[in-house]
């Protein structure tokens, strides 16, 4: 089998939902700017690409109709290069980069495209119209439970102190805003955003300005503040250990984005002229409970390590992970449970730092079906300026699942 080559990765802002910067734009713009700026850094045209894969949780309203072929035409690719949308909820991003990967190992495909976009500003967390299936919701409802309450369940089933989530956070964001001090974002595509503001009259006046940094970064984090916050999902219970433990701080911020990552063979490399920076060397999911859904890179990474032949020590050697922060808790029981829970490795500073090095969702936001791609533009980005042979991403997924990927560095 072929190997599938990342020659270029990149991702808009992410900013909050209603509130951010991005909040009216629309997110077939958002994918366009997306798709239209990986094309650009490459130099490669757009007739290359041959498919469009793009992750979605929510693929309905204006992100329906197959968002994944009509952004690609909106971005002016050829109407040769076709488009789909896929859905694995919090990895759609990732599982699509996957897809388009597999289509050029398999020799299917020359160049491909995989990415995301989830505007959650316009459409909501759950979709416009959820309706779960009676009997079934009866039989076992937990497929349906809210991720909030799930992350409460790991906090209490695996002893992570609110304290610890709380220290978790606050780490993310010095190290989010450290990396914007210091200009590392490098992987951001701005976005020609805009917004309709009420004119006198009762009209409406559609206002456009440029948006190139991500909006919800605390700097610096106030942890005295996040330490009064009550439990988002859940109350304090008497005598329930860490109950009531998951707040706002502590939890991933609902976000808008999209991001997109050009895959080539090494044939359609010399054809075009263009150097590689990563390569793929395996991409897995695993199953897991549903209402504890936030320990799926707990079973995924060891499933694939194994498939690879690989050890966690081998990368932590020479390595960084993506361990997307839907919520601390989960985060710091998977790091827990795979070797690296320790402190020191996600804190800001540390010499020994392997985990999120320029922060995670809950500074960066977690746009749902983006988040896969977004998070490996700045994975890309940082194994390229770190020097970093080996490079991981994980996330836990909604409904009870965990994926996880490894790439390469290519000198």
């Amino acid at each position: 089998m072929r190997e599938a080559y990342i020659v270029e990765a990149v991702r808009t802002p992410g900013c909050k939902r209603a509130k951010g910067l991005l909040a009216q734009t629309r997110p077939e713009d958002l994918l366009k700017t997306a798709l239209h700026g990986v094309m650009e850094r490459s130099g490669v045209s757009k007739d290359a690409v041959e498919d469009v894969m793009i992750g979605c949780s929510f693929p309905e309203a204006e992100q329906g109709i197959n968002i994944g072929r009509i952004a690609t035409l909106m971005a002016g690719f050829p109407i040769t290069a076709c488009g789909a949308t896929v859905n694995r909820f919090c990895s759609s991003g990732l599982e699509s980069i996957a897809i388009s990967a597999m289509k050029v190992m398999s020799g299917y495909h020359e160049v491909t495209i995989g990415g995301g976009v989830e505007s959650m500003s316009i459409v909501p967390m759950g979709g416009n119209l959820p309706r779960p299936h009676p009997e079934w919701a009866k039989q076992d409802y937990t497929v349906y439970m809210s991720m909030g309450i799930t992350a409460e369940n790991v906090a209490r089933r695996y002893d992570v102190k609110r304290e610890d989530q709380d220290h978790f956070a606050v780490h993310s964001h010095l190290k989010a805003a450290d990396a914007q001090a210091k200009g590392l974002f490098t992987e951001i595509v701005p976005v020609d955003a805009y917004k309709f503001v009420a004119q006198p009259d009762g009209s409406y006046k559609k206002e456009s300005y440029k948006v190139d940094y991500d909006d919800g970064v605390q700097n610096p984090p106030d942890a005295a503040k996040m330490a009064k916050l009550r439990g988002a999902f859940s109350g304090a219970i008497p005598g329930v250990a860490n109950s009531g433990s998951v707040t706002a701080a502590n939890s991933s911020q609902t976000t808008d984005g999209a991001a997109a990552t050009l895959i080539m063979s090494k044939e359609a490399m010399q054809k075009y002229g263009v150097k590689p920076k990563v390569k793929l060397l395996g991409y897995t999911v695993a199953g897991c409970k549903p209402d504890e859904m936030g320990i799926g890179p707990a079973v995924a990474i060891p499933k694939l390590l194994k498939q690879l032949g690989m050890t966690m020590e081998q990368v932590m050697k020479d390595g960084i992970i993506e361990l997307n922060e839907a919520f601390a808790s989960q985060g710091i029981y998977c790091a827990r449970q795979l070797g690296f829970g320790d402190p020191k490795y996600f804190e800001f500073g540390s010499k020994d730092l392997f985990i999120n090095p320029t922060g995670g969702a809950i500074a960066l936001g977690h746009p749902l079906g983006c988040s896969g791609a977004k998070i490996f533009a700045t994975l890309v980005n940082n194994m390229q300026r770190m020097g970093k042979k080996y490079g991981m991403e994980s996330m836990c997924i909604g409904g009870g699942m965990g994926a996880a990927a490894l790439f390469e560095l290519v000198e």
